[in-house]
């Protein structure tokens, strides 16, 4: 491995980590940029999922003030994530290439505009019963399979499901929404490295890279003004969405 693509490769994963952190897009830096160093897409798509089971710690560690007394609620809902992650890594292995494909761009569509009405949906919705509902519950699930599958723009749909149900900021929901989005990738990673083809030369430093990219990014997230935030995001998935659907449906 050269320096320049060991280096390409660290700056891949802080700008993931970062790009998860703050705006929950960490595959769509990480993944076209695999795709830009020579991985096929497959390979890049599972090496990518690997990596980002790292990002985890660092989000953790820079945001153990908004992750207090949380630990019941991402125990439960880090359970959901895992077994949907399970359920999306395995159809990513049987099932034909891109069957997924087709759905995804409404599905980010759908959770950006969901995120700009998320405080008028607050104030209708969120209470102890919203967050324990089946609806909800099953949301997430199919939310994980998703990020099992493929994973880019997931945490546009996490972020949005929990941020209208859950009676949090939305400082607090994003980092919940880091961990246990993890579990799916941790699972979808588990699984991948037995029976995928995963290139591990590129894991150890893109995985790196994540981990410092979420520590910062969850540092940088605590000085953006909240509306500024929500409606960046929402258009970062609607532009995402565009750009899928123009590839999907030509």
């Amino acid at each position: 491995m050269t320096i320049y693509l060991a280096l390409a490769l660290f700056a891949t994963g802080v700008g993931g980590g970062i790009a998860a952190s703050v705006a929950s897009i960490a595959s769509v830096v990480s993944y076209p940029a695999l795709l830009a160093l020579g991985l096929p897409p497959l390979a890049a798509n599972v090496t990518n999922t690997m990596a980002l089971v790292f990002l985890v710690p660092g989000a953790m560690l820079g945001s153990r003030q908004e992750l207090a007394r949380q630990r019941a609620r991402v125990a439960r809902l880090g359970a959901i994530m895992a077994a949907g992650g399970a359920a999306g890594a395995t159809a990513l292995l049987l099932a034909p290439p891109g069957a997924f494909a087709l759905v995804v761009p409404v599905l980010i569509a759908a959770s950006s505009i969901l995120l700009i009405l998320q405080p008028r949906l607050r104030g209708l919705a969120p209470s102890p019963d919203t967050e324990r509902s089946r609806w909800r519950l099953g949301a997430m699930f199919g939310v994980a399979v998703y990020i099992g599958y493929f994973g880019a723009a997931g945490g546009v749909l996490m972020l949005a499901l929990l941020a209208a149900t859950i009676c949090e900021s939305l400082i607090r929901v994003n980092a919940i929404k880091n961990v246990v989005a993890g579990a799916a990738n941790l699972v979808a990673a588990t699984i991948f490295a037995a029976f995928a083809p995963v290139d591990w030369a590129f894991v150890p430093l893109l995985a790196l890279g994540f981990g410092v990219g979420g520590y910062l990014g969850q540092r940088l997230v605590r000085h953006l003004p909240v509306t500024v935030l929500r409606v960046f995001v929402a258009l970062v998935g609607l532009v995402l969405a565009v750009k899928l659907g123009l590839s999907a449906y030509r």
